[in-house]
Order: C-alpha cells, then structure tokens, then sequence
C-alpha cells in the first residue's frame, strides 16, 4: 500500500515535458501551415490583380486603335457629305468630283466601299469607280436606321459580306454611316464607309492572350463582330446578347469579373471597356486555369515542401517524445529505488524522514494530531541464526506486507526504520486510533503460520507515540518517546503494544 502510494506521489510530482514539446511542436505546424497558406493567399491575389491590369492594358489598347480608326472612318464621311452638298461639283469633270468627294477616303486602313446613296439607297458615287454601279441598299439596316432616326449620328451596321462579285466578297465587312440631309433637316440620303473585319484579326495578332483565351468586339445588341481565337466558324454576326456575361458586360459598361463562360463552361476572368461613344465594347476572357497555372505549380512546390517539412518536425517529436517517455521511466524507476527499500518495497528511512518532517509541519499548522509506530520483530536475530539470511530477508517481507494491509489511508505510510525495525507514521491520527492500528498489526503478524522448522510463529514489539500539539513538542521528542515505548514492549515481555501516553 504504502509502496504504491509513493509510486504515485512520484509519478505525479513528476512534469510531462514530451506534453509540452507536442503542444509546441503542433502549434508550430499550424502556424507555419498558417503563414504558408497565408502567402499563398497573397500571392493568388496579387496574380490576380496582375492579370485584370495585364487584361485592362490590352483592352485599353485595342480601345484606342479602334477609336482611331473610326475617327478616320467618320472624317471620311464627313468630307464626304461636305463635298456632296457643294453646288459647285455639278459643273466639274466626273474625275474631279471623284477625287473631291473621296480625298479623305483613300487613309482609312482596311477600307472598303465608301458609297453615297440617294434617299432611296440608289448608289450616286463609290469611291472604288468613277462612274458607279447601279445598285440599291436601301434594305441595309444603316440606311434605315438614318431613314427613321434624323439624329443618329455616325451608325456601326451589324456585320455583312460584300454584294459584289469581287475577290474579297466573303469577307466580313461593317459599314460606318452618317445621314445627309437638308438644311431643313428632310432626308436627303446616306454616306457610307465600309471596313473589313479583318482589321481586328491583324490587331488581334499583335496581342499575346494566351492560348486558351479569347478576345471579341461586340456592338451595342451584343452581336459578335471579331474574336481571337474563332470558337466557332459562324460566331461573326451572331447575338450573344442573351448571354448572362454578355449582358452583364453591356449593362455595366468597362469592369472585372469572374465567371463561368457559357461557351465551353471554363472559369474565366472578364475584362472590358466600351469604345469611347462608340456602341462597341471590347473584353478579354483570360482563362483562369491558364492565368494561374504559375502560381498553381508554385503553389503544389510550396504545399509539399511544407508538408514534408511539418511531418517531418511532427516525426521528430514524436521520436523525442518517446525518449523523453523513456528518460522518465528511467528516471521513475530511479526515484522509486531511493525512495523505496529494495528488500521489502515499502518506504525507506529517507522517504520516511521526508513523510515526517512533512506531517509534522502540517500537524502543527492545524493543530491535529500525528502518531507514529515503531514495531520491531521479536527474536529476529535467533530466527536469524535458524534459517539463515535468505528465511530473514523472507520474514521481512512478510512483515512489510502485513503493516501495509493494516493501514488503509493513502495519508499513512510504512516504512522499513533499519534492520529488523518498521515504522509507520498516521497522519491526524490521536493515540486511540493509533492503538487500533497498531493493534491490528500486530495480531495480523501473530497469526502468521509459523516458518518451517518452528513451532510458533513470529511476533512484533509496537511502541508508539502521538503528537498532542503542546507547546514545546519537538519531532525528535516524537520518535525518541515511540523507541522508547518500544524498548517497554520488548522489556514487558515482546509481542504486544505500548503507547508513551500510558
């Protein structure tokens, strides 16, 4: 009893370092997990804003290119509806007329027709052929568009193909126009420029997008005037105006976002900005596996460098750990063997000048009483003699076992005093109480079968002594009171119990 009770003071007065070393070790792993993802955070952030200002920057420049261009578009027919109202032109040759009406015409980059209609779309001149062809394009959605609307401005037609049987007759083309009217505002035509849309593949070309994004010019209807790369054949001319990204972009005008593109249903990161006062919007759809496949591959680097990094700290302390567990256990064992009789597993005479001077202190901080044994084996030396060291060292033990089954409170301990000699210390425990156990003990050790070769069995002399809390009481006054009352038992005639109160 009392030998497991000072394995568990021992065990609990003992730190757990490897506890600690884990909440450290596990700690560090969430932070550095923490920081890790934390930068990688960052790092998707600034890659992403990287991308919309990379994106923003190629729309801005698709942006002023067109501008220019349409700026040279408009000039051209301007000029061209000044010289047409001139009264003067009648008089000149069908040369000089030409040239007049389209001087400005021949700057304009990837120019088509530019034409001068009637009010009811006859063709008057065409600035590819002195005298004209006869033709009608009154069906056209910009001739009617001026028919219905006097202050439409310079309008952007929805994209056709050409009429004629020239080479380039299968290409996309749109058309610039502007109204012509009189000084009383009644319509008096149309001037129209037309431009191939191959203008926005050559613009396109210059601009690196990647390989798996896409750049579209779309009017004000959403339809589809130029993409890089063609997603499908018939893209040009279609209305993608019910297109939810569509109509987000044409609602809102310039922006970012990200969506799911309703193509081929990739993420993808929308870029976009109108065209000055133009009804034309450019955007840029950047992939955003291709926008982040860097940081991805950097990302999978980084994830499992740390992970290898975190298992491997968690492995190494797990291994320290175990030798720390280890360490302890040695060290138990050593703390257990100075503080335990090796012969008979009770408490030693350290461990018992420890106990003692532990009660004492707390018996005169709370005035309760403290009562000490001292029992010592009757005729040991003779029984000794008969059986020899080996049949001692077995008494002994058996004697140890017998005073650690009489006491019963985990406050209570036994230990071996020297030699033959025990001594057990019953913290509050007054002098009554004492004899009890002491009693017990005692009887306990007489009824022991007898050892082989003897007829009786073997007894104990108990002396004891209790602590009253008077003044002037001292530790030393305690133990020499419980030898003597020992020294009593054993001069009275052995195997019984004697208190130094009687």
């Amino acid at each position: 009893m009392s030998a497991n009770r000072t394995h568990r003071s021992i065990t609990g007065s003992t730190r757990r370092p490897e506890l600690m070393l884990v909440l450290g070790s596990s700690l560090t792993v969430v932070s550095i997990i923490a920081i890790v993802t934390f930068l990688l955070i960052r790092e998707h952030a600034n890659a992403m804003q990287a991308a919309t200002r990379g994106a923003t920057n190629i729309v801005q420049l698709i942006d002023a290119d067109v501008l220019r261009n349409v700026e040279l578009y408009d000039l051209s027919l301007q000029g061209l509806i000044a010289a047409a109202q001139r009264d003067d032109l009648q008089q000149v040759s069908a040369q000089i007329r030409h040239l007049v009406l389209f001087d400005r015409a021949s700057t304009a980059r990837f120019k088509g027709d530019v034409l001068l209609l009637d009010k009811h779309g006859e063709v008057i001149a065409d600035s590819s052929l002195i005298q004209p062809k006869p033709g009608n394009f009154s069906d056209r959605d910009y001739f009617q568009a001026h028919v219905t609307h006097r202050d439409t401005g310079m309008f952007i037609s929805r994209p056709f193909k050409s009429r004629c049987d020239c080479a380039d007759s299968d290409q996309w083309r749109i058309s610039f126009s502007r109204r012509i009217s009189s000084p009383t505002g009644e319509f008096l035509g149309v001037a129209a420029a037309s431009m191939r849309l191959a203008y926005f593949d050559e613009l396109f070309s210059s601009l690196n997008i990647g390989t798996d994004s896409t750049l579209n010019v779309l009017d004000k209807d959403g339809i589809l005037l130029a993409q890089k790369p063609m997603l499908t054949d018939d893209s040009i001319g279609k209305s993608f105006g019910s297109r939810p990204n569509v109509i987000r972009i044409l609602h809102e005008g310039s922006g970012s976002f990200v969506s799911v593109s309703s193509m081929d249903h990739q993420d993808r990161l929308y870029t976009f900005s109108r065209v000055g006062n133009l009804p034309l919007t450019v955007s840029v759809a950047l992939s955003m596996d291709e926008l982040f496949a860097s940081w991805k591959r950097t990302a999978y680097v980084i994830s499992g460098a740390t992970g290898v990094l975190c298992i491997g700290l968690m492995w190494l302390t797990l291994q320290l750990c175990r030798e720390l567990r280890l360490r302890r256990h040695a060290e138990q064992e050593l703390a257990e063997q100075a503080a335990i009789d090796a012969l008979t597993g009770v408490a030693n005479r350290r461990t018992l000048d420890q106990a003692l001077n532990r009660e004492w202190s707390r018996a005169q901080r709370s005035g309760k009483p403290l009562s000490v044994l001292m029992i010592d084996a009757d005729h040991f030396k003779s029984f000794n003699d008969r059986h020899g060291h080996q049949g001692g060292d077995d008494a002994l033990r058996v004697l140890a076992r017998v005073i650690s089954e009489n006491i019963r409170r985990p406050s209570d301990l036994a230990a071996r005093y020297g030699g033959e000699e025990f001594s057990v210390v019953l913290a509050e425990t007054d002098t009554f109480g004492a004899l009890q156990i002491a009693e017990n003990i005692r009887a306990a050790v007489e009824q022991l079968p007898p050892f082989e070769g003897d007829e009786s069995p073997i007894t104990v002399s108990i002396g004891l002594s209790t602590s009253t809390g008077q003044p002037g009481e001292s530790l030393e006054n305690l133990m020499y009171a419980a030898d003597k009352a020992l020294y009593q038992a054993k001069h009275r005639g052995r195997n019984r119990v004697v208190s130094a109160q009687e």
